[in-house]
């Protein structure tokens, strides 16, 4: 089996290959690729900076068609990266090819980007002055991404990076190396100079702390978890460096009286469960109104005991296996800690056989829980999803703002009143108005409050908060 190697200054580097193993068949190796060594991610480190000062002075036609020729061929392979997405991952092939035809399109909002950059040119208050202001790159960029959104997530920071004029050292999750390795040979064929982007295959112990420690990383673009993502911050506190990081997320669906019931259990389901919960959106918190909680709850199991758990490559399936043994079993405990805590489990739960060996979990429930339950403010990361009862819109207000995550918020309501209130109220970077929490455009702002975001936006013209950096010139006439 072919080895996929790392990318380091534009020829490939690493020689033993680690196997990728699909969580829907662990029996099924998706591939083998190089795992980076410390050594390698200073090597990457050392090219981006030495082909920083070419790059970031590339004419942007050059970066818009690099851009625009990547865009064209993800969207062209668009079925075969979504099955190598699903098999490394376990989301279903839909979801898999949906999300590379996301890659495709952020791809190619970043090349029309790249012929947009605008400065300003104003007059001095002395007279025969000008001031001209630019945007300039921030230098070398270290991307570190996750493992839920192996080909989206990657595009939505390599693709303002490179457009910005930015080099990139690029430290993909361990999990997911192939969708990783794909985007960025796909780019690198579409004519990117050696050394611009550096593709680190590892472990974040030893790969990831290097792009943490190196001086030569002038930005750090990070979405994981909380804990890792404190670290990142304290390690750019250190070096002074522009920082951007992504981190957790118990998201809140709030559904009132009001509510049309179809609409609101397809939003909780689809927010909640789909992409196997293994999303930092997912709405892990459905918070309840006493006049419509019994029907609601009700609509939700019976709509789950419909939804299939099976092989993510098989016709049919609405929700693929968790990403590996070891999230199973944190689900698994945080199952067992919902029983514990007084929770009643009424619906799923339980880990399920299929015809392949894998991990697949049957989507949980949870009724008659609390707020201050560990279930209700730590971030699973996994098909479980907690409702709390409630008397009425202003305490479902309360209970949505009372957590220290502050990522996406929704309210299935026909109120326009309540609407309003929340979309204004809700402490969350994004809110929701009868739509699932889970699914964002790609050319709008993405990112959250509290302990979910720290730093400028992701996505659409607000990137260009961070991958670049403001100049201000004085001009003598």
């Amino acid at each position: 089996m072919t080895i996929h190697r790392n990318l380091i200054g534009g020829a490939p580097a690493g020689e033993d290959g680690r196997p990728n193993i699909n969580p829907s068949d662990t029996t099924d190796v998706v591939g083998l690729y190089a795992r980076a060594t410390a050594d390698d991610a200073r090597a990457a480190c050392a090219a981006a900076r030495a082909a920083f000062p070419a790059w970031s002075r590339s004419g942007p036609m050059q970066r818009h068609t690099i851009l625009k020729t990547a865009a064209a061929e993800i969207a062209a392979r668009k079925d075969e990266l979504g099955t190598l997405l699903a098999r490394e991952e376990g989301k279903t092939r839909a979801e898999g090819i949906g999300e590379a035809l996301r890659a495709s399109q952020i791809m190619e909002f970043f090349a029309g980007e790249a012929l947009r950059l605008t400065g300003d040119l104003v007059p001095s208050v002395r007279p025969g002055v000008e001031v001209a202001v630019t945007r300039e790159p921030v230098g070398v960029v270290g991307v570190i991404t996750p493992w839920n959104f192996p080909i989206a997530i990657p595009a939505w920071k390599l693709a303002p990076a490179l457009c910005y004029g930015n080099t990139v050292v690029f430290k993909p999750a361990e999990l997911v190396p192939g969708s990783a390795w794909a985007l960025v040979d796909i780019l690198h064929r579409a004519g990117l100079p050696d050394g611009v982007l550096n593709l680190v295959m590892g472990t974040g112990a030893e790969v990831g702390q290097v792009l943490l420690d190196s001086p030569d990383v002038d930005a750090l673009t990070f979405t994981g978890s909380v804990p890792t993502g404190r670290r990142a911050a304290a390690a750019c506190a250190q070096h002074m460096r522009k920082m951007q990081l992504e981190m957790g997320g118990k998201n809140p669906l709030v559904v009132l009286d009001d509510a049309d019931l179809e609409t609101a259990v397809e939003c909780a389901v689809n927010g909640a469960f789909y992409s196997t919960g293994q999303r930092c959106t997912a709405s892990s918190r459905l918070i309840v109104t006493a006049g419509i909680h019994d029907a609601f709850v009700a609509a939700v199991v019976e709509r789950l005991r419909g939804l299939t758990v099976d092989h993510a490559l098989k016709e049919g399936t609405h929700i693929g296996p968790v990403v590996d043994e070891r999230q199973l079993a944190g689900d698994l405990s945080y199952i067992d800690l919902g029983r514990q805590e007084g929770a009643h489990l009424a619906f799923g739960g339980e880990r399920l056989d299929r015809a392949t060996p894998g991990f697949y979990l049957q989507p949980a429930l949870f009724t008659e829980c609390s707020n201050t339950m560990r279930i209700c403010r730590e971030e699973i990361f996994g098909p479980v999803a907690a409702v709390i009862r409630v008397r009425d819109y202003d305490e479902a207000l309360a209970v949505a703002n009372d957590t220290p995550f502050g990522l996406s918020a929704g309210i299935c309501t026909t109120a326009l009143k309540h609407a309003t209130h929340f979309r204004r109220n809700a402490r969350a970077g994004m809110v929701m108005v009868n739509l699932p929490t889970a699914g964002v455009d790609f050319h709008v702002p993405f990112g959250g409050c509290k302990g979910s975001s720290y730093g400028p936006r992701e996505q659409g013209r607000y990137a260009a908060e961070f991958f670049t950096t403001v100049k201000t010139a004085y001009l003598a006439a």
